[in-house]
This record gives structure tokens, sequence and C-alpha cells, in this order.
């Protein structure tokens, strides 16, 4: 199975590339992140006339994801299970007999902020998702955005990111998957 995932920041906008993309690419399924549209404005039917189904989750302005697959995807979930949130980041769905979770992570901006403390209560839940889904389904991947840098190689100037927004060392819960 060919999989891919692509942070288009603005589906509206970039839908021509993505269709060009597709028809060079066709994978089994794709995971969107930040699409921006709310869920009367996604593109079905583009996607669909270009041999896709399509599953969304949308924002407008921000966030937003979707999934698409040239099978249709069952058993669809948006958003992370026990968490409030308003905000569309997450989506998941079984494309063939494979769990696929496309998720925008939050980046958290600094580790003094409101948005750090979201983020890392957002990664709990998370966590708690991927191992429930992994219970169930043996075959699952996650896929997105993750707006997390673990390693000095993710990031161009690892001294300048040093313990601020994706580069802090408690920037992923330490429970165990």
């Amino acid at each position: 199975m060919q999989l891919a995932t692509w942070n288009v920041n603005s589906l509206g906008v970039r839908l021509p590339q993505l269709l060009d993309w597709l028809a060079a690419n066709p994978v089994d399924a794709i995971v969107l992140q930040e699409t921006k549209l709310t869920d009367d404005k996604f593109p079905q039917a583009e996607l669909q006339a270009a041999g896709y189904h399509a599953h969304w989750f949308g924002q407008k302005t921000y966030n937003g994801v979707a999934l698409l697959s040239k099978t249709p995807a069952t058993d669809i979930v948006r958003n992370l299970p026990g968490l409030a949130d308003e905000q569309a980041r997450v989506i998941t769905g079984t494309v063939g007999d494979v769990r696929v979770i496309g998720a925008y992570f939050p980046n958290g901006q600094a580790p003094d902020s409101d948005k750090f403390v979201y983020k890392m209560a957002w990664l709990e839940a998370m966590q708690q998702h991927v191992a429930e889904e992994l219970r169930r389904h043996p075959k699952l991947v996650l896929m997105g955005d993750f707006n997390i840098a673990p390693e000095d190689r993710d990031v161009y100037d690892p001294v300048a990111w040093a313990g601020q927004i994706h580069c802090t060392a408690s920037s992923w819960p330490t429970a165990a998957w």
C-alpha cells in the first residue's frame, strides 16, 4: 500500500497542485493537513473525479484534515475521542486492512504559553487514541504534520531553536507507546 501525507496549507489554493500530484503519484491513500476549509467548501467532487474517496474534518481559516483513498475508507473518527477540542486536527479511518490516522499536531508556541499546555494535553490524548486504535487494528499508520523536532537534524538551526516551540525536552509525553 502506498501512503502519503501533505500539509497543503490551504486546499482551496493548492487543489490544482494536489490533483496534479495525485495524477502523477496515484497513492492508495493520502492524509492532508491545514486544509483551511469549512466542511461545506471541501472539494469533494473534484477529488472524486480524480478517483479518490474523501473524508474530511474542516475548520475555517485554520487547521482542517482530510483522508483521501482509492477505495472507500470505513470507520471514520473525527478528532480525538475524549478530548474536548474545537480544533479540527485528526481524522482516522480504515483503508483496506490498514488503520490510518492523519493528524495536524499543534505547534505549541513558547513553552510557557497556554498553547503549549494545550499541545501537551493534545499529545496525551493522541497517545491514548493511538494506543486504543493499535489494540483494535494491528496494521496502523500515524501520518501528518507532527510539529515536533526530536533531533537537531529536524530543524535548520538547532542552536537558535533549542528550548523553543518544537524543540523542548518535554514536547512528547513520557509514557511508553
